[in-house]
């Protein structure tokens, strides 16, 4: 996969050298580039940024410099997906890092200050898949952060990334419940011990406990995810722990009663 990264820090994007993602551009599983905009600037002053029409607080991206950029990273016949990290885009999730971790080729538009102007936005509509994309109902200083938590959520996810690709399978969101807690050696801690099934040896046992706390989390954490579960992956025992929270199965759909 190619990544690319147009950004006014590019220094900001260094952490993108370490960890798994490095080791992948190391090993050659991915190509990333990260791309200074100043460097498209025309102007001895490299101004990337002017006052906005119809006044207000803040500057404004200018378009020359960025429709310089993307036009760089054009090649015939293909046509990348642009992501725009905005608070104004679509949520970022798990199934979305899932559908663009099949793309070829994803470059990344880190905006500042009040934003880009539209029209490049609209002008690259002609030769991107656009998607504005935010991480949550917040407001950061630019997209430089945002860059590196997609970049990170989509990277893993290619073959070869991760040293063990069973460790993605039980992950939080991968089936639309938060993963399970999880404890490691010594098995007693400062008093606390950790929950005596793990101990058991009973692989039956012990997947049907973490199924349960996936659950019990789910619902205590993010009640929001239970109403949107596939209740045709559901099980018995799944149900009665639903129940347990007061959740019915209703016409085909979870509902909590009171």
């Amino acid at each position: 996969m190619r990544l690319d990264v147009i950004s006014i820090f590019p220094e900001y994007l260094a952490p993108l050298e370490l960890s798994l993602i490095g080791k992948a551009r190391q090993d050659g599983l991915l190509n990333l580039s990260v791309h200074d905009l100043r460097d498209f600037t025309t102007d001895r002053h490299r101004t990337v940024d002017d006052t906005p029409y119809g006044g207000g607080a803040g500057m404004v991206m200018k378009p020359e410099p960025w429709a310089l950029a993307l036009e760089s990273l054009l090649s015939e016949g293909a046509r990348p997906t642009l992501i725009v990290p905005s608070p104004a885009g679509q949520v970022f999730s798990q199934s979305i890092a899932e559908e663009l971790a099949t793309e070829q080729q994803l470059v990344f538009a880190c905006g500042r200050y009040e934003g880009i102007d539209e029209r490049v936005i609209e002008w690259a509509a002609q030769h991107f898949e656009v998607r504005p994309m935010s991480l949550g109902d917040y407001v950061l200083n630019g997209g430089e952060v945002a860059v590196l938590a997609m970049v990170e959520a989509v990277a893993r996810l290619l073959p070869g990334v991760i040293g063990n690709p069973e460790s993605l399978i039980e992950e939080s969101h991968q089936d639309g419940l938060l993963e399970y807690p999880v404890y490691t050696k010594p098995s007693q801690w400062r008093g606390s011990e950790i929950p005596e099934v793990l101990l058991s040896g009973n692989h039956a046992k012990i997947a049907r406990f973490r199924r349960d706390e996936q659950l019990r989390r789910t619902v205590q954490r993010r009640p929001d995810l239970v109403a949107l579960l596939d209740v045709e992956r559901l099980n018995r025992a799944d149900l009665q722990i639903l129940r347990e929270f007061g959740y019915q199965l209703l016409d085909g759909k979870l509902h909590q009663l009171g």
